[in-house]
Parts: C-alpha cells; sequence; structure tokens
C-alpha cells in the first residue's frame, strides 16, 4: 500500500506549481508594481516640457485663478492641480473636460504649456493591477494571481523547516543549491512584506472580490454602503464638487483669492501638503471652494477628503471627521499598499523591497528550470518553460526600458503619441519572446539581459540629449536608471555561456536557405 504523502510533501507540490504557473503574471506584477511606487516622478520625466520653476502652491493657486477667470469665467467648476514635491507642475481642468484631461500652466506667467502625449507612469500603475486587460477583468486576474502569491508564501514557510538557516546560507557557483539559497534568502528576508503588500491588494478591492454583505445589507448598492459608512464624504460629493455641477442660479459675487485657501490648507495639513483646489460656481455667491491635501500624508489614505470653504466670505463649512473603525482599518490596508506615506525614504524602502520581491519570484521560475534541466533535457514543457522565463523576467524589462526610450524618440508633436508608446512596449515586448523562442535559453538570457543593460545604462544620455532641462527629479531617474543597467550587466556577465551542461535547443529553427525539405 501507498504510503500517503506528508504535510511538507503536498505543500512542496503546491508551492512548486502555484508559483511556476502564476509566476509569470506575478513577476510581471511586482515589477511593474515596483516602477509604480515611482509613477509621478515617472510622469514628470516622460514630459521634459515641463519645468520645475519652484513656485510655492499660494502663489500657483493664484496665476491658476488668473487664467480660469480669463479663459473659463462661465464654466461652473473649476479643478487645480498644484505643485508638489512628487508633481511639481501647475494643471487646470473645467467641467468641460473628461477625467484625467488638463491643461498644464506655466507657474510664473500663467501661459498653457504644450506638453507631449504620454502614457507616464500612470500605465505601470494601471498596469499592476489590470495586466492591461479590460478593467474588471484584469483586476479578477490579478485578484487570482494575488491569492495565489498567498498560497505560495503559506505553503513556502511551511516546507522550509529551517527557514532561519536557509536565510543565512548561500553557497555561490553551486548551480541548482546557489539557486534555491538566493530564493530562500530573498524570501525569509522580506516575508513580513511580502505577506503585508499581497494582502493588502487583496483588501483594496474586497468589496469587489467578497460581495455577498453588501448585497445582503445594501442589494448591492454600494454607493449606499458608502454613504453610511463616510457620511462626511458623501455629504462633500453632494454638494456639487466635480464634472457634473449644476449651473449657479444664485448672483454674482467676487471669488476671494485662491492662494488665501491654500494659506489655511497649509495650516491645518502642514507646509506643502495642499495637492489640490477645486472650486464649484466661481463668480457666484455661492461659490464653494473645496482644498485636498497630498494624497496619503498619513499611512489612512484620504483620497478624496479637505477642507471646504465659503469662496465669497472664505468661512471655513467643513472639515473631514474622524472615519469610522471599520472604514479607518480598510483605508489604513490601502494606505500601506500604496506607500503614499513616510516621504521618499518609505518609497525607496518599497522600491527596493519590490525590487528583491521580484528577485524572489524570478529566481523561483529559474530554479525550476535549473532543477528540470538536469532530469529532462528534451521536455518540451521545460522548453516553454525556459522561453517564457527569459522573455518575462528579461523581456519585460526590456520593454519597460523601450517604453521610456520611446518617449523620447518619436517626435513631441507626433499625433497619438501614447499609442505609439503603448505599441512599442508590446512590440518589444513580443519581440522579446519571439527572440527566446528563436535562440538557445543561456544566449537569450545573455542577449536580452545585455540589451536591457544598454538601454538603462543609455538612457541618462538620452535624456541629455533630447531634453533642455535637468532637474532633482529627472536626474534621479537616470541615476536609478544608470545603477540598474550596471546590475544587468553584470548578471550577463555572470549567465554562463552555452555549453554542454545547459544545452538546449531553440524552439523556432530557422532552415538555411536552399537546405534539403
Amino acid at each position: 500500500m501507498a504510503r500517503a504523502p506528508s504535510l511538507t510533501q503536498s505543500m512542496s507540490g503546491v508551492h512548486t506549481w502555484v508559483g511556476l504557473l502564476l509566476g509569470w503574471a506575478l513577476f510581471a506584477i511586482f515589477l511593474t508594481g515596483t516602477l509604480a511606487v515611482f509613477d509621478k516622478e515617472i510622469d514628470w520625466w516622460m514630459a521634459p516640457e515641463l519645468t520645475n520653476q519652484d513656485q510655492g502652491p499660494v502663489v500657483a493657486a493664484n496665476v491658476a485663478q488668473r487664467w480660469l477667470q480669463a479663459n473659463h469665467p462661465t464654466s461652473s467648476s473649476w479643478n487645480i492641480a498644484l505643485p508638489t514635491e512628487r508633481s511639481p507642475r501647475l494643471a487646470v481642468s473645467v467641467d468641460g473636460q473628461r477625467r484625467g484631461e488638463n491643461t498644464p500652466l506655466d507657474a510664473e506667467t500663467g501661459e498653457p504649456l504644450a506638453v507631449r502625449d504620454t502614457l507616464g507612469g500612470a500605465f505601470f500603475f494601471h498596469f499592476h493591477y489590470t495586466l492591461h486587460l479590460p478593467r474588471l477583468l484584469g483586476v479578477w486576474v490579478v485578484g487570482f494571481a494575488a491569492m495565489a502569491m498567498l498560497v505560495a508564501l503559506v505553503s513556502g514557510i511551511i516546507i522550509h523547516k529551517k527557514i532561519f538557516k536557509d536565510f543565512f546560507t548561500f553557497r555561490p557557483a553551486k548551480g541548482q543549491r546557489s539557486w534555491l539559497d538566493g530564493h530562500n534568502a530573498s524570501a525569509v528576508l522580506l516575508l513580513p512584506f511580502h505577506l503585508m503588500i499581497t494582502y493588502t491588494g487583496l483588501a483594496i478591492f474586497c468589496v469587489l472580490y467578497m460581495p455577498a454583505a453588501v448585497d445582503a445589507l445594501y442589494g448591492g448598492d454600494r454607493q449606499a454602503l458608502f454613504r453610511e459608512a463616510d457620511p462626511a464624504a458623501a455629504a462633500q460629493a453632494g454638494r456639487g464638487f466635480g464634472r457634473d455641477a449644476p449651473k449657479s442660479q444664485a448672483p454674482a459675487a467676487p471669488l476671494l483669492a485662491l492662494g488665501q485657501f491654500v494659506e489655511q490648507g497649509e495650516a491645518y495639513y502642514g507646509r506643502g501638503m495642499v495637492a489640490a483646489v477645486s472650486v464649484t460656481n466661481p463668480g457666484h455667491a455661492d461659490a464653494r471652494v473645496a482644498v485636498r491635501p497630498v494624497l496619503g500624508n498619513r499611512i489612512e489614505l484620504t483620497k478624496g477628503q479637505g477642507l471646504t470653504y465659503d469662496g465669497v466670505s472664505g468661512a471655513l463649512l467643513h472639515e473631514p471627521a474622524p472615519a469610522r473603525a471599520s472604514l479607518l482599518t480598510q483605508r489604513v490596508l490601502a494606505g500601506l499598499h500604496f506607500a503614499q506615506f513616510g516621504g521618499y525614504p518609505m518609497r525607496w524602502l518599497y522600491f527596493l523591497c519590490g525590487l528583491v520581491s521580484c528577485a524572489m519570484i524570478g529566481s523561483g521560475l529559474v530554479l525550476y528550470a535549473v532543477k528540470k534541466r538536469k532530469q529532462a533535457r528534451d521536455d518540451r514543457f521545460l522548453a516553454v518553460v525556459e522561453r517564457l522565463n527569459v522573455s518575462v523576467i528579461a523581456g519585460l524589462t526590456v520593454a519597460c526600458l523601450a517604453l521610456l526610450w520611446s518617449n523620447r524618440l518619436l517626435p513631441a508633436t507626433f499625433e497619438a503619441r501614447a499609442t505609439a508608446e503603448l505599441a512599442a512596449f508590446f512590440g518589444v515586448w513580443l519581440a522579446t519572446l519571439l527572440h527566446a523562442m528563436w535562440r538557445p535559453p543561456f544566449q537569450a538570457w545573455r542577449e536580452q539581459l545585455l540589451v536591457a543593460a544598454v538601454l538603462a545604462l543609455a538612457l541618462p544620455l538620452l535624456d541629455y540629449l533630447s531634453s533642455d532641462t535637468t532637474d532633482r527629479v529627472r536626474l534621479s531617474i537616470d541615476t536609478a536608471a544608470a545603477m540598474m543597467g550596471l546590475v544587468f550587466g553584470w548578471t550577463a556577465w555572470k549567465v554562463p555561456a552555452l555549453s554542454a551542461k545547459g544545452r538546449s535547443e531553440p524552439l523556432l529553427r530557422v532552415r538555411p536557405a536552399g537546405a534539403a525539405q
């Protein structure tokens, strides 16, 4: 009678197959999520026409107000995005513009700026939680992958009985043993981060993933849940802020300078912590001004909340009320995932942790191939795994860098530039897959990593040649890219040359011209 597998053996199988089959999607999710930590900085880098003029938010608000009064005096709502530490740009929008559409202004002269059409860092953010699928489908796919990540983490904890010993053990140049040591060390080192970032990612969409409670208690009406959980924010939304604000029937009245509302907002939230100003019914007696803080100025993610003032008298009408315990819990979990708190030290910490997470997932995928290569050299499934490993780990990295290069190589006035950048990203990624299928695995690894190294190392030079301005944000991105380029180059150098031990044939064969059929 066959002996039943032990718990450790069962969990080992679960860990291997869940990690393998979902690992490629998880690597893409974690890599783009790591880049999205600096999404606003990437936005700024990809719009070299913008310059940091060191205008304070008070002055910038007044400049924007003068432009709006001159060009959109009859609009029912104004929205002003103020310069912040992460995004030192001034932009305005009015009720007739679609969400995300705005007009950048020169913070000194108030004149509109011609800024190139670009995907910006928001592409990495949206790819992170949708994989560029239709939004609802993408959120579900990413949620399934996140649940698989939790399963892989828990099963990994179970199968590593000597988890702390494994963390302090690394044997270089030992083939499969070295890959296992690296995988274990990267997993154990940041195990709390892996668990936190995965769980909080699921918690953000908890109502979507587990709608039974909303269906039972509110008849599926999520807005009813929102109104009961946060009545203050619901009341503020009901006062007509936004694109759909109705036309005012109140008599005309002068609007106070918006700079003074920003000053009051900074007195409440802190210096430099005001991100936006919204005005409804400007020029009328019932004008209202909302001052909103920088997203995530605390761990609690407080998007959409703010101070509301009478635009004519300047009286404070509303300030955020303490959230209920359930809503506060959800906001804190979301805040932990988005890492909007703690300033740049926290963002760099999340970025480095994200890179280690990518290393953990990538080393796990490679470990499977290294292990199976010893057992079955002609295994077709192994051949597919090896090619997907190359195109997802190295190829996606090349595609992300190609997106940045396309931003600068495409003419600034080219129509549909954002679409062309998207085509460049997916076109290069597809090319890396075809290259991985055509070349033997070790050669494909080395060549794609070398391409990534060249693109990353040359990015600062491209930035210098294609833009007239250099500031702290762009210089930081250039420096980080150059450092990653050194890492890619070192890794490519360490990839062993094609040898008898690692010999593998390409999946796609090119028959020489004139060869026998």
